[in-house]
C-alpha cells in the first residue's frame, strides 16, 4: 500500500472520530431538555468572561447560543463524519472549540494534580482543535469520503482529451466502484451511530415508562424528573435593600455546604447530602443562583466554608456571604473575625446561641456580638428560633440591623400539635431541651411570629420556610411574604433553583394583602 494511502486512511479515521464526537455532543444536549451552557459559561474568568456571564444573564442570549451550540455541534459532527466540505465544517468545528478553551482555560488550579479535571495549559479542547486545523488545511482528495469524490468526479488525466461514445468512464474522468466504496465507507459509519443513538434513546423512554408504572404503586423513583433550567426562568429574582446593599427576596441556604438538614427522623438525609454536593455541584449550584439572580447565601462560618468560598471567588464567583456566627461568653469574637476577614458582608449570631443566651439573661453577648461586626462596616443581625429573642432584643434595645426570624405555616401533619407546644425555657416551661420540637415545626406561633413582627422596623429574614420540606415553595413564599417577611432564606438543591425563583416572582407580584410595610 503506497504511503500517501495510508496517510489518508488515518486521516480519514481521525475525521471520523471527530466527526463521532461532535456529533454525538449535539444529539446529546438535543435529547436533553434541561441542557443549557449556563453553567460553563458562569464559570468563565478569562479574557472573554464579562460576554459569557452577560450571556447567561440574558435569557434571549442564553437560548440563541443553546440553539446555536447545538445545531452547530451536529452539523459539524455529520459534515465531518461524511467528509462532505470538510475545511469549512472543521474550521467551525474549531471555532466551536476555541471559544470552549477561552471560556474555560485550564490556568486555574495549576496547583491541583489530578487525571482529570485538572489541567496544564494543555486540555482536550486544546488537542482537538490542533487537529481540526491539520484537517482543515489537508487537500481535498487526500481523506475518503463526499469531498474525494466531488474532487474526482470529472477529473481527467493532464493533457487527455475527453473521450466519446462508448469509451471507458475511467478515461471520462468518473470514478469507479473502488473510488465510490471508499469514498462512501463512513455512511455505514453514520448508520451505525444513528442506530445506537436511537436505541440509547429508547432504552432511556423505557425505563423511565418503568420508573413512572412503578412509582404509582411504590413511590419507586430511580429517574430524576424533568426540572426547570435556566431557559425556563421568568425574570431574575426580585431584591431589596439590607444596610445600603442590594438583597435577592429569596436567599440560598447553607445546606450544600454544611450538609446538615432537619429531616425529622430521616438519619439519612444528611449524609446523603453531603454526598450529593460535590465541590463542582456545589459551585455549580452558586453559579445556577447569581444567574437567577439570587446574590445572597447564607452560611454557617467555620474552616470548611471559608476554603470553599475562596475557591468559588478564585473562579469568578461573585455571590455574596451573610455569615452566620457562633460567639461565646469565653470567645464573642473570633468566630465573627474569621467571617468578616474572609469576606462576609454581614454576620449575625446563630439562633440556637441566641435564643440559649437571651433564656439565660446573657444579653449583653448578643449586644456585644452586633456592636462588633457593625464596628467592623459589616451589617449585624441575630437569629433566633423563639419569638421571645426579638421581643427582649427590642425592650433591651440591642438593636441589630436586622433580625432572621423562623416562620412557616404550622398546618402540615406532622407539625407538633398545638397544645403539646412549650417554647423552650420561657414563660416557666418545662421543656429543657432547644432540639425537643425543632425538628418537626421550627416556628410555635406563626400567627404571633406574624403580629409582633408588624410592629418591629428592622428588616426581618424569614426562614425555616418550608419547614424542612413539609410545606410546598409557592404556599410557603405566599405566606412568608404575605405575613410581613422581607426576605426568605431557603435551602435549595441545584434542580430547584430556577424553579424556586419563579414562583417566588409569581408570589411577589400577587396582590399579597400585607399589614407589615416593606423595610
Amino acid at each position: 500500500m503506497e504511503k500517501k494511502s495510508v496517510t489518508g486512511i488515518l486521516f480519514t479515521v481521525l475525521r471520523i472520530l471527530i466527526g463521532w464526537h461532535f456529533l454525538y455532543e449535539g444529539f446529546a444536549k438535543l435529547l436533553s431538555p434541561n441542557w443549557t451552557s449556563a453553567g460553563y459559561l458562569s464559570n468563565s474568568s478569562w479574557i472573554l468572561s464579562g460576554f459569557f456571564h452577560w450571556i447567561v444573564e440574558t435569557p434571549v442570549a442564553l437560548y440563541w447560543v443553546d440553539l446555536l451550540n447545538t445545531w452547530g455541534l451536529i452539523l459539524v459532527g455529520f459534515g465531518l463524519m461524511i467528509g462532505l466540505f470538510t475545511r469549512f465544517f472543521a474550521i467551525g468545528a474549531g471555532a466551536f472549540l476555541a471559544l470552549y478553551y477561552a471560556a474555560n482555560p485550564p490556568f486555574i488550579g495549576l496547583g491541583e494534580y489530578s487525571a482529570e479535571g485538572s489541567y496544564l495549559i494543555v486540555n482536550k479542547n486544546l488537542i482537538e482543535l490542533v487537529m481540526v486545523t491539520i484537517l482543515a488545511f489537508l487537500p481535498r482528495d487526500l481523506m475518503w469520503g463526499f469531498d474525494r469524490l466531488l474532487s474526482l468526479y470529472g477529473a481527467r488525466p493532464e493533457g487527455q482529451e475527453a473521450a466519446s461514445g462508448n469509451d471507458c468512464a475511467e478515461a471520462a474522468g468518473i470514478p469507479d466502484r473502488r473510488e465510490w466504496l471508499k469514498s462512501l465507507a463512513s455512511v455505514p459509519v453514520l448508520g451505525g451511530f444513528t442506530w445506537m443513538v436511537a436505541r440509547k434513546k429508547s432504552y432511556e423512554e423505557q425505563l423511565l415508562a418503568a420508573t413512572n408504572e412503578s412509582r404509582s404503586v411504590t413511590s419507586a423513583s430511580i429517574v430524576m424528573e424533568n426540572y426547570a433550567s435556566l431557559k425556563d426562568l421568568s425574570s431574575q429574582a426580585q431584591a431589596g435593600k439590607l444596610g445600603g446593599l442590594k438583597i435577592s427576596r429569596i436567599l440560598c441556604g447553607g445546606n450544600l455546604i454544611s450538609g446538615f438538614a432537619h429531616s425529622r427522623d430521616l438519619v439519612y438525609v444528611s449524609p446523603l447530602i453531603k454526598r450529593y454536593f460535590t465541590e463542582e455541584k456545589i459551585f455549580e449550584t452558586f453559579q445556577l443562583c447569581e444567574a437567577c439572580g439570587v446574590n445572597t447565601a447564607v452560611l454557617r462560618t467555620d474552616d470548611f466554608t471559608v476554603r470553599y468560598l475562596n475557591r468559588y471567588r478564585e473562579r469568578g464567583g461573585k455571590i455574596q456571604w451573610l455569615a452566620q456566627t457562633y460567639p461565646s461568653l469565653d470567645d464573642p469574637y473570633s468566630n465573627i473575625r474569621q467571617a468578616l476577614d474572609n469576606g462576609a458582608m454581614g454576620a449575625f449570631v446563630q439562633g440556637n446561641i441566641a435564643d440559649t443566651q437571651i433564656r439565660e439573661g446573657h444579653y449583653d453577648l448578643v449586644a456585644r456580638a452586633v456592636e462588633y461586626i457593625r464596628e467592623q462596616g459589616a451589617i449585624a443581625g441575630t437569629a433566633c428560633h423563639s419569638l421571645r429573642t426579638v421581643q427582649v432584643c427590642e425592650d433591651q434595645g440591642l438593636d441589630p440591623d436586622f433580625y432572621m426570624k423562623t416562620l412557616h405555616r404550622d398546618d402540615y401533619w406532622s407539625a407538633q400539635p398545638r397544645e403539646n407546644r412549650e417554647e423552650y425555657g420561657f414563660l416557666g416551661s418545662n421543656q429543657p431541651d432547644h432540639d425537643g420540637f425543632h425538628d418537626n415545626i421550627w416556628c410555635m406561633d406563626p400567627e404571633e411570629t406574624a403580629d409582633f413582627m408588624d410592629k418591629v422596623k428592622k428588616p426581618w429574614i424569614a426562614y425555616k420556610v418550608l419547614a424542612a420540606g413539609a410545606v410546598p415553595p409557592e404556599e410557603a413564599f405566599r405566606y412568608v411574604f404575605s405575613k410581613g417577611a422581607d426576605y426568605a432564606c431557603v435551602g435549595m438543591f441545584d434542580f430547584q433553583v430556577v424553579e424556586d425563583v419563579n414562583l417566588a416572582n409569581k408570589v411577589l407580584a400577587e396582590n399579597l394583602q400585607r399589614t407589615r410595610a416593606w423595610v
